[in-house]
């Protein structure tokens, strides 16, 4: 099997792990990009594990890209958490049934965290990375890297992760942000977005003037307010969203909508005809 071959075979969980620290589709191509160009310039005849070198070189990548991103927001990331004290082992069926809960929710939350958490928790208690290579990504100790793990994984218990999925009650708030959104209704865009409620687009969307990413209720408020008069309710995958349409019905972009605790916490813009194809979509009357 030839080098290329090689990292093909491994591009998905590469890809899945870039994904998880960075939430953002693009950036997780452009991490597993960086790390195919690192793999071509370095001799790794005498690497045994692949995957998990391949894994160690995703996540410094990820860390490094996540403290630019905080950078660019001018929030300092100083490499250090403000409390180092030890914690409790987790129950390991808690571990499992936190890894397997995975979704766009959990997301969100893991963007509260530092560069560091997030990546003792993705690695460890998503991909089973052990803390001693964890370590030497964060230039720490592996009991100081448990630690972050640990911190990661009582925030991420701590709020609420758990999308609604009762179709009734997705489509009562997603209809309502639109009809806010229609209406201009700033105030009542705030009450049914999560104040920490982020918007992301596809390379494409952003190709028709979406943003990247906002944060933040009031900015993804201040997006939608006034707009989204073309852009009616959906089932996405048997979820509800929102579909922007040509008059003859052809999807242009999809809003795919996540639900937890009646708040939006994220709405994800897809425009890339690819994927639009590959999803489940069925308009609803308005």
């Amino acid at each position: 099997m030839t080098i290329d071959d090689a990292f093909e075979a491994q591009r998905p969980h590469l890809r899945a792990v870039a994904y998880r620290m960075l939430g953002s589709a693009s950036e997780a191509d452009d991490a597993v990009q960086e790390a195919w160009l690192r793999l071509s310039r370095s001799d790794v005849s005498d690497v045994r594990d692949l995957r998990g070198w391949l894994t160690t070189v995703v996540g410094r990548i990820s860390v490094d890209m996540l403290r630019a991103r905080s950078a660019r927001r001018e929030e300092p990331f100083d490499g250090r958490d403000q409390e180092e004290t030890p914690a409790d082992t987790p129950d390991p069926e808690e571990e499992a049934m936190l890894a397997d809960s995975v979704g766009v929710a959990l997301l969100v939350v893991l963007d509260t965290l530092t560069p560091a958490q997030r990546l003792a928790f993705v690695l460890h208690d998503m991909f089973a990375v052990p803390f001693e290579e964890i370590a030497s990504i964060l230039g720490r100790s592996p009991d100081a890297t448990k630690m972050l793990a640990s911190r990661a994984r009582r925030r991420i218990q701590a709020a609420d992760a758990s999308p609604d999925d009762d179709p009734a009650r997705q489509r009562a708030v997603v209809e309502a942000f639109l009809a806010a959104a229609r209406g201009g209704d700033f105030g009542a865009l705030l009450s049914l977005l999560d104040p920490d409620a982020v918007l992301r687009s596809d390379r494409t969307a952003i190709e028709y003037g979406a943003p990247e990413t906002l944060r933040g209720a009031a900015a993804v408020a201040g997006q939608f307010s006034g707009r989204a008069q073309a852009a009616g309710p959906a089932l996405i995958n048997g979820a509800a969203g929102a579909v922007w349409a040509t008059p003859r019905g052809k999807p242009l972009v999809v809003f795919a909508f996540a639900i937890a605790g009646g708040k939006i916490i994220a709405i994800d813009l897809i425009a890339d005809a690819d994927r639009i194809r590959r999803l489940d979509l069925t308009n609803l009357p308005v």
